[in-house]
């Protein structure tokens, strides 16, 4: 486990956040990131969570009036699974790449297909 503060975990989601390539970054639309202690009581080992309308399934109504979709991070298991702040910052950084591609409609199982899992 890494003892953390809940600002300094931020400043790691940020650093995970300027990882992503710019050119991937510009393509996110309307898109919230958001850091929580805690995943829903029913999914406690949940590291990262994308809610929205995935860019493939969206059609022509969607737009205007929307709320942005959100990738909320957990910060209490991402820091719980981790050794070190080494780890914490990798974990961080797949766990960001993982639900960034859910916005694009990757699934679950062409993630791991493709070690991203």
């Amino acid at each position: 486990m890494v003892e953390i503060s809940a600002v300094h975990f931020e400043e790691i989601v940020g650093e995970a956040l300027d990882e992503v390539p710019p050119e991937l970054m510009d393509l996110l639309d309307n898109v919230v990131f958001l850091v929580e202690d805690e995943p829903p009581p029913e999914e406690p080992e949940l590291l990262g969570l994308y809610d929205g309308v995935p860019l493939t399934e969206r059609d022509a109504g969607w737009g205007l009036g929307n709320l942005p979709d959100r990738i909320r991070l957990f910060r209490g298991p991402l820091t719980r699974m981790c050794a070190d702040e080494d780890e914490l910052r990798e974990e961080v950084t797949v766990t960001v790449i993982h639900e960034i591609a859910h916005h694009f409609g990757i699934s679950d199982e062409a993630l791991h297909d493709l070690g991203w899992a």
